[in-house]
């Protein structure tokens, strides 16, 4: 008897989901939303082809309509999610998305949108996660993502948009991932959400201080891409602190220089950092080697001086060092050549002796004896 009571409720369950009609005001923006788009730019066999209004988007079971690109609420009364397929659909976004109050995923990635990101669009206070990457959006990013308080992953990468980062970017406080790289933003940092887990902000001109007040309570924050910046000044030692940090790129911007101090009690997540291609001055960082999980250090092509601190060549967790295109002297240490080592990188271009010429790590070759004399304002010291 139970079981056949199950299967009743079973039936008439997806029977109610079959007769169920999505909201008028959720039909109107799809319709809005796919008039938007260029018809020519709408290939027969994608997801946007399928929409067919002539059957309601949310109806159960789909067979040839809204196959794919829109997913509903249980109870089929919604639209929860928009997902399109990445085949170059091209178009504005519609203001009147903002009427989807319930949708909680937007995803256009890897298509030709274009124009301003409406402002509309922030008031949907459901969205968890907006995925705008590799489009062609102008302007600025409005004030207004601030009101986005359910937000975990806003990815705007690969886009054209310009202007400021808002001042208010640390009031999203579910934001856990957050990649607006391949922009033209400007500006300095403002301080960050403090559940972040992943900051990518890579090729834009963002410049000014990194400093600690922006990353105050990220003790979360897993991975760090700000190069191909115009960041400048010190990097205090408090950075590499940051109790969860694991990856940093900082590379290709305009520091100066770099303070490290020994993780406390030698505990740190930190796998690989890039500080090359800065203006870094100064004595290689000794307490890189302390760092017990650091398997990729790139300082090349900065302003660094004197001998390859002997730590660097004990470090069993060390697998690529790059520190070529600096200035450094002295002997570079014999660990780093024997038969056993499987460090790769490079520690050319600087003013290194016994450097062996059959050792790849030695490419390129050493800078001339006549330019490293001037940069020691005389004979370089061992």
């Amino acid at each position: 008897m139970f079981n056949l009571v199950h299967f009743l409720l079973f039936v008439l369950h997806h029977l109610l989901q079959a007769q169920a009609l999505t909201l008028p005001q959720d039909i109107s923006a799809l319709k809005a939303f796919k008039s938007s788009i260029k018809q020519s730019s709408i290939p027969s066999w994608s997801c946007l082809a399928s929409w067919d209004f002539s059957d309601d988007p949310c109806a159960v079971p789909r067979r040839t309509r809204f196959i794919c690109g829109v997913s509903c609420s249980p109870d089929a009364t919604r639209i929860t999610q928009i997902t399109l397929d990445p085949i170059g659909y091209s178009g504005q976004l519609t203001p009147l998305i903002s009427q989807l109050t319930q949708l909680t995923t937007l995803d256009l990635s890897d298509n030709y949108f274009f124009g301003r990101i409406p402002s509309s669009i922030f008031s949907l206070r459901n969205l968890q996660t907006l995925t705008l990457t590799s489009n062609s959006f102008s302007g600025s990013i409005p004030d207004s993502v601030t009101a986005l308080k359910s937000l975990e992953t806003l990815d705007l990468s690969h886009n054209a948009l310009s202007g400021k980062l808002p001042k208010s970017l640390n009031s999203l406080t579910s934001l856990k991932r957050l990649d607006l790289s391949y922009n033209k933003l400007t500006g300095f940092l403002p301080k960050l959400p403090f559940n972040l887990l992943e900051l990518a902000l890579k090729a834009n001109s963002l410049s000014g201080y990194v400093s600690k007040s922006t990353f105050d309570g990220l003790t979360r924050l897993e991975v760090v891409e700000l190069s191909d910046n115009s960041f400048s000044g010190t990097l205090g030692a408090w950075f590499f602190l940051l109790p969860s940090l694991q990856q940093v790129d900082l590379a290709n911007n305009s520091f100066t220089h770099v303070e490290i101090s020994k993780p406390a009690g030698s505990n740190s997540d930190l796998v690989a950092v890039n500080l090359g291609f800065n203006k870094i001055e100064g004595n290689l960082p000794v307490n890189f080697a302390d760092y017990p999980m650091l398997s990729s250090l790139s300082l090349r092509y900065n302003r660094l001086r004197g001998a390859i601190p002997l730590g660097y060549s004990k470090k069993k967790s060390l697998r690529r060092l790059f520190l070529d295109g600096n200035f450094l002297i002295g002997t570079p240490p014999a660990e780093f050549f024997a038969g056993d080592t499987e460090v790769t990188g490079s520690l050319g271009d600087n003013c290194l002796r016994g450097c062996p010429a059959n050792s790849q790590l030695c490419s390129p070759r050493q800078k001339s004896y006549a330019i490293c004399k001037r940069a020691y304002s005389g004979k370089p010291r061992s």
